[in-house]
């Protein structure tokens, strides 16, 4: 299927707001107790995006944190935004088209389009598509781009960098599409966040809590993370997800959107400030992040720096859909992942403090025998 989905049919957001280039799953039993779908994953017999973990769903005292850290940081949030926004827009130009990655990337990439629309009123064309570590960025997600957009225009949007994993998949999986004879679209990746320092185009590189990173699909349309198994999607098909309908009673999504999108006057001198602040300082990618985690994994004995995700929003993804080992964090009382220890308490996960950490806080992937 190559036709793009849109909300209500597919989602919680409305129509207007992203046109996902994914095709529907949603009927499909594709779920896998956490334990049992980790150890297929580490033993090598299924790749992550084969099948979904369960969709943990919080209890009461967790989304009453949730709803206090939206209110708390939705101005810096705000502030991210619009930064990020105006240098897309200064080095990209007035009209680019803005491809999120599914599906952190989604809830930043309609911000940057509401941005975009409020405060210069223009509307930038905005999809989703998917890429997955290992596999590379869905192919037929890039073709339908190229036929209805110019591709120098495309900009790739994630909500935050870890160690760069993501970026650096970007880039090969361009390089290659280019190399199999597909259209050149540029590597550029835009974030919200770049604590890892491997992007150049970002609203701040400080290692904050995005809202967003709270949860699963409820504060991401109701989209499950994506699908790509050869049972199921056909050479020259979209990228696979599924919409959690059932879900709607907890839905946060529009919550966290409307809530940040309310900031926008409010920090429109914050966003001149800081955009001019990160234009005229050096933004060169450092990749100080990927190196911090091969400390860790040194540290720790752990086999592999994918089982090391470093970052609040990182963290909080191990937290909520993975098997964890343990957290560190760098202060013990930091208000930017109380939630992070309310899940480790909630799961058993002990948290150990680590001064010298150069991220807020790191979660570790149990290895299974």
């Amino acid at each position: 299927m190559t036709t793009p989905l849109y909300g209500p049919a597919f989602s919680s957001y409305a129509p207007d707001e992203v046109s996902w280039l994914l095709q529907d799953l949603s009927r499909v039993d594709l779920e896998a107790p956490t334990a049992e779908r980790e150890r297929r994953i580490q033993s090598g017999a299924a790749h992550y995006a084969e099948s979904l973990p369960v969709e943990y769903q919080p209890d009461e005292q967790y989304r009453a944190l949730f709803d206090a850290v939206l209110a708390d940081t939705a101005p810096r949030l705000a502030t991210a935004v619009g930064i990020v926004t105006e240098l897309i827009r200064a080095e990209r130009g007035p009209h680019p088209v803005l491809a999120s990655l599914a599906r952190a990337g989604t809830p930043i990439g309609i911000l940057i389009r509401r941005w975009a629309r409020h405060v210069h009123r223009e509307t930038w064309p905005h999809f989703t598509v998917s890429i997955v570590r290992g596999r590379g960025i869905d192919s037929a997600a890039l073709e339908y781009l190229s036929r209805h957009h110019d591709p120098s225009s495309v900009v790739f949007v994630d909500g935050w960098t870890g160690k760069g994993a993501i970026a650096r998949e970007l880039t090969a999986a361009l390089d290659a599409h280019a190399a199999a004879g597909g259209a050149r679209f540029d590597d550029r990746l835009a974030v919200l966040a770049d604590p890892g320092h491997c992007v150049t185009t970002y609203g701040t590189r400080d290692d904050f809590l995005i809202a967003s990173a709270c949860l699963n699909s409820t504060v991401s349309g109701l989209v499950s993370r994506t699908v790509l198994n050869d049972a199921l999607i056909g050479p020259g098909e979209f990228h696979g997800a599924k919409f959690y309908a059932e879900l709607a009673d907890v839905d946060v999504s529009n919550l966290l959107l409307d809530t940040v999108s309310d900031f926008f006057d409010e920090v429109r001198d914050a966003v001149e400030d800081g955009a001019r602040e990160v234009r005229a300082g050096d933004r060169t990618p450092t990749w100080s992040g990927w190196h911090s985690v091969e400390q860790v994994r040194e540290r720790y004995g752990i086999a592999s720096v994918n089982f090391v995700k470093p970052g609040v929003g990182e963290t909080t993804r191990v937290l909520l859909r993975r098997v964890p080992w343990r957290v560190l964090v760098r202060d013990a009382d930091a208000p930017e992942h109380q939630h992070i220890r309310l899940l480790a308490d909630a799961r058993g996960v002990p948290v150990d403090v680590v001064p010298d950490l150069a991220y807020s806080c790191v979660g570790l992937i149990k290895e299974m025998a």
